[in-house]
């Protein structure tokens, strides 16, 4: 699990990245990758979509902070 938790921490850092560049320079991860339609780009966005599925559905689990208000 630790190893899933480290992947979509990865991946969200460069969605994180990627919406950064967007918003500065209305360029994205994309576009340097071959456009929208390439499929290495297709991929990317799947793969940080799906990490942050995973993060919001194991974030109770996995967060100490949510960790210590629960046991407020």
């Amino acid at each position: 699990m630790k190893g899933m938790h480290i992947a979509a921490f990865i991946l969200l850092v460069i969605g994180g990245l990627n919406w950064l560049l967007f918003g500065l320079f209305g360029t994205d991860i994309g576009a340097w990758l071959g456009g929208m339609d390439s499929m290495i780009a297709k991929v990317i966005y799947v793969l940080v979509g799906l990490a942050a599925i995973w993060e919001i559905v194991t974030h109770k689990k996995n967060c100490a902070m949510c960790g210590q208000q629960k046991m407020m």
